[in-house]
């Protein structure tokens, strides 16, 4: 049962005279503020804060907490998104005094361990993804993506060549065609065979000079490792054209196959899934970019280099594309990837993809007797079962919506939903390798009993949070910020 303290605004908390911190009266001459600020930077009164005090402010944000569910808390079968549980201990790293007492406006000289830090992961991210010129300044996975289009219209700049186009197959990440579109290309949709892999003869229709990249996510959306992509590559570069790899599901391939190898030009990783650290609500995060080598001048600056003992940022670059990012990337992230990267090693990476992809085949067996998985017996990390059968059973209008809404009543958070296209009700499952056994079959008997529910018990889910049924897409595009009592 939620705490009844937890659904009152914090207004509703307040009271007159309360609170948090009491501070002695100044002892020295304080200019008053409006000798400081010109008269039109000045509101007319103070805003209208709540005024509570320590106790209760700390109690209404750890009861607010309660109503949320939580990697640390609940299993997040989310596909896509890779919601894992992070060790702690990585965290307990990345909190060190040492790192955190960093600024990075300090001189090089006192930024030794930062830099080598940075200078090693560049070195693992090139050995894992077989690409040697590696930035770590993009700040997500999609503003890696960006970057690595922005290299790639500066090399075709560089050639003097005019390539406007990126081709995408149908079962990339959705932020693809909007990275191209920002990096000022066009975009043309590949479509997929049946078997869920890139048309072929689609692609070879599409491939003409005018193609500077063509962006695959392998293993695809639909967890499916696309076995053609050596052809693919053999193909793209026969007309000149540069290979992206959307490298957000690299958890799946870890120490078993390196893009560089299969013919990707450009990547890149997403830390926070991949590896280790913070993931949702829009970050932190980080989304590191690896090129092959004819590609590396293009590099944001600076990149970290290291003469000798000495780790240096190297500015000198005069065919880069500029910074992406201020400083260097977000440092927490790209600490925590690097613990967790030195804790597992080679062998521990490889290990942790083939649990990732144990735990889905496993749960994809137990789910495809109750729900159809239109993609094959096999995936990879994740795979796309179809829940629109019970539109016809069960007089559902939103199938996989409603299933996915009554799964918290269960203490699990819903798969994601309509995602990929090419699946109708989707329900797109990841357990991630870091779930047991005993969850996995949880999940499976929760979901295999929510499937036979009534209509009107699943229409009305979830039942025990405090929130049931907002209207999501008002929310989204109407956003109303309460921060007033008004």
């Amino acid at each position: 049962m939620p705490n009844p303290q937890a659904t009152r605004l914090v207004f509703e908390l307040s009271q007159p005279g309360r609170r948090s911190s009491q501070l002695p009266a100044s002892d020295v001459p304080t200019p008053a503020i409006r000798d400081i600020l010109p008269a039109a930077a000045l509101a007319d009164a103070p805003p209208p804060l709540p005024e509570l005090a320590e106790p209760d402010l700390v109690r209404h944000f750890t009861n607010l907490s309660t109503m949320n569910m939580s990697v640390d808390a609940n299993c997040y079968p989310l596909g896509s998104c890779t919601m894992k549980y992070n060790p702690k201990r990585n965290e307990r790293l990345a909190s060190l005094p040492g790192w955190l007492n960093v600024h990075p406006y300090q001189p090089e000289s006192t930024r030794q361990g930062c830099l080598q830090v940075l200078y090693e992961l560049q070195q693992y991210l090139a050995e894992i993804s077989g690409l040697p010129g590696v930035s770590l300044q993009p700040a997500a996975g999609a503003h890696g993506e960006l970057t690595a289009l922005m290299i790639a219209a500066a090399h075709f700049r560089q050639l003097g060549e005019r390539r406007t186009i990126v081709l995408i197959p149908d079962s990339a990440h959705g932020t693809n065609p909007a990275s191209a579109r920002m990096a000022g290309f066009d975009t043309v949709t590949i479509p997929s065979t049946p078997a869920g892999f890139v048309d072929l003869a689609a692609l070879r229709s599409r491939l003409d000079p005018r193609v500077a990249v063509f962006m695959i996510t392998n293993p695809n959306t639909l967890g499916l490792f696309d076995a053609q992509v050596g052809e693919i590559a053999e193909l793209v570069h026969a007309q000149g054209g540069l290979v992206y790899l959307d490298g957000a599901n690299m958890n799946a391939i870890l120490g078993i196959a390196r893009p560089g190898d299969f013919g990707a030009d450009m990547m890149h990783f997403n830390p926070h899934k991949t590896f280790a650290g913070p993931h949702g609500g829009g970050g932190p995060g980080a989304g590191p970019v690896c090129v092959a080598q004819p590609l590396a001048p293009y590099l944001p600056c600076p990149v970290v280099t290291r003469v000798g003992t000495h780790y240096a940022l190297d500015d000198d670059r005069p065919l880069s594309i500029g910074r992406v990012r201020t400083f260097l990337g977000n440092f927490g992230v790209l600490l925590r990837a690097y613990c967790y990267i030195r804790t597992l090693g080679p062998d521990g990476l490889r290990q942790a993809s083939e649990q990732a992809v144990l735990n889905a085949n496993y749960l994809l067996s137990r789910i495809k007797h109750f729900l159809p998985v239109p993609y094959g017996d096999r995936c990879m990390h994740e795979f796309v079962a179809s829940a629109e059968h019970l539109k016809h059973s069960s007089g559902l209008k939103q199938p996989a919506m409603d299933l996915g809404k009554r799964l918290l009543d269960f203490g699990f958070h819903a798969p994601t939903v309509y995602f990929p296209l090419t699946v109708h009700d989707a329900l797109m499952i990841e357990p991630t390798e870091t779930e047991s056994k005993a969850t996995l079959d949880a999940f499976a008997e929760a979901l295999f009993h929510v499937t036979g529910e009534s209509a009107a018990l699943l229409h009305e889910a979830p039942h025990s949070t405090v929130i049931s049924r907002p209207d999501e897409v008002t929310a989204a595009r109407q956003p109303r910020l309460k921060w007033t009592p008004d």
